[in-house]
């Protein structure tokens, strides 16, 4: 097949006509080359040299070649050889008469009938016979719009991942960001556990003709609380809240109030309206009485906490231990109750009840606490902080037949002593909690009985006055402890404390006003102790 012909009209406006290339011409072969001397001169494809026509001749088995032709339509002819040759070809590489030739040009149109060829047209163009453009074959285009991707802002997946690093009063500030971030954050599973507080004030917009509105609550039923605690209250807020907020028949389960003037009408409207309430707080509510406890309280409570309410005396205890069958959780601090009240629980709250909480019940005496063993043998949980009056008899009848406990509290029982330690430690084998604030006469003797209960992970001895630093080293073979305070002990010194150190899984340690702990020793800890939060 002959090469590219050229007609017999003047070089500079004759059309080049390109055969269908051999397969060969679009195959690529490595080439280093070094130019050692010598000028490269460029020439036109309309100006035939002798060098040219030679290049299109036939080959060596009759074979056309297409000229050797750059992209841009102009041949490449190195200068006259000079003594070293004109170039030099590297070791490895196949020798100049083996190059292939570029790919013909493409197919431009006469002068005479369009304007010089479009740049682009001569450097990288499609043979039009061949179809393929000159550099190889085209890619194929790409079908459809790229995928976007929400910027990572408003990324809901990644969203859902961040929020969670973020605080209770953090995420409220996050949730006024935007409308997307308010979107992921008022998903329930962000607020699972949290009790929003309300105060009275809060309840109501002043409107501008003086009148009071009560506020839109659709914002905590999106976020789907479980639980509220109202301060100062009254009966009306309280109705108010209940047409207002739409989970409040059966999606409130915990409802506390705390320094309200609820009546015993608007208790009783309460209990009976939200239907899903099973446990109930009041503190510092002293406008109802115990004949309002008779009358609203209901078998669903599961857990009831009263506090610091001056009617509540021993009826109420009464009223209680008929009413709540299915009560498993007991706080009361009341300063009326008496030995009598704690005879009023029954065998059905002994098989509920698992925590029973007697804070600052001051007429409390050991009948009292024979009582309560005896009605309530499966508690796990048993406090009677500020029952001044229970010494340590009281603490061995404990000891001897509520075998099931995991916490005891002792706090403030200024009559306790080393001798209650001795019944703790020899019968109390599941404890795993023992607060003994304020526990005046605890000396170092009763640490070394502490010291053999393997499975003791929490002590409290905050302001034992008597405790001192060998008491301490009694401490040093409980591997167990976890938590540890020895917050107020005005006895301690730094080289006790530093002994501390071989607890080496010790998770807390409160030092706070322990004359004791000096900056060194906080540095020592956190060098020696380095998982440890050391509360200064």
């Amino acid at each position: 097949m002959p090469g590219c012909a050229l007609g017999s009209e003047p070089p500079r406006l004759q059309t080049l006509q390109c055969p269908d290339p051999p397969k060969w011409a679009f195959l690529h072969f490595p080439l280093k080359a070094q130019v050692l001397a010598g000028d490269e001169q460029m020439v036109e494809p309309g100006a035939v040299s002798a060098r040219a026509r030679k290049m299109s001749s036939p080959g060596v088995n009759g074979d056309p070649k297409p000229p050797c032709l750059p992209r841009n339509g102009l041949v490449k002819l190195p200068g006259q050889p000079n003594g070293l040759g004109a170039a030099s070809i590297t070791k490895g590489t196949p020798a100049a008469k083996n190059r292939p030739c570029q790919p013909p040009p493409p197919t431009l149109p006469p002068p005479s009938l369009a304007g010089p060829p479009p740049r682009a047209a001569l450097a990288g163009g499609l043979c039009p016979q061949a179809g393929l453009p000159l550099g190889g074959p085209a890619l194929a285009p790409v079908s459809g719009p790229p995928a976007e991707r929400p910027p990572l802002a408003t990324d809901e997946k990644i969203l859902n991942g961040l929020f969670w690093y973020f605080s209770a009063c953090e995420k409220c500030v996050l949730a006024q960001v935007c409308k997307a971030w308010r979107r992921v954050l008022y998903q329930p599973k962000f607020w699972a556990g949290l009790t929003p507080v309300l105060h009275a004030k809060e309840l109501y917009t002043v409107l501008p003709g003086g009148e009071k509105e009560f506020v839109n609550l659709q914002g905590f039923a999106a976020r789907g609380f479980e639980g509220f605690c109202l301060v100062g209250v009254s009966d009306l807020d309280i109705c108010e809240f209940i047409d207002n907020y739409a989970l409040s028949k059966k999606g409130v389960k915990a409802m506390s109030l705390k320094r309200s003037t609820i009546t015993d009408a608007g208790l009783e409207v309460m209990l009976e309206q939200m239907q899903g309430v099973v446990r109930l707080e009041l503190s510092g509510c002293n406008d109802f009485t115990e004949a309002g406890l008779w009358s609203s309280l209901s078998a669903r409570i599961t857990s009831l906490s009263v506090s610091d309410c001056i009617n509540v005396a021993d009826d109420a205890i009464a009223a209680i231990s008929q009413l709540l069958p299915n009560l498993a959780e007991l706080s009361l601090q009341a300063y009326h109750v008496t030995d009598t009240a704690l005879a009023y629980f029954t065998a059905r709250q002994g098989h509920s009840t698992h925590t029973l909480r007697l804070l600052s019940c001051w007429e409390i005496t050991n009948h009292g606490v024979v009582n309560v063993v005896h009605s309530l043998p499966n508690l796990t949980a048993l406090s009677l902080s500020g029952c001044s009056k229970v010494t340590d008899d009281g603490v061995e009848l404990v000891a001897e037949n509520l075998r099931k406990l995991r916490s005891l509290d002792l706090s403030w029982c200024p009559r306790i002593t080393d001798m209650a330690l001795e019944y703790v430690a020899c019968d109390l084998h599941r404890l795993e909690e023992l607060v003994l604030d304020r526990c005046v006469r605890i000396t170092d003797t009763g640490l070394s009985y502490l010291s053999t209960m393997s499975s003791l992970r929490s002590l409290y001895l905050r302001w034992c006055c008597q405790v001192q630093d060998f008491g301490l080293k009694h401490l040093l073979a409980m591997r167990s402890l976890r938590l540890l305070s020895l917050a107020g002990c005005p006895l301690l010194t730094a080289t006790g404390l530093s002994g501390l150190v071989q607890l080496q899984d010790l998770e807390e340690l409160e030092l706070t006003n322990c004359p004791g702990a000096t900056p060194e020793l906080f540095k020592y800890f956190s060098q020696h102790l380095p998982r440890c939060l050391v509360v200064e």
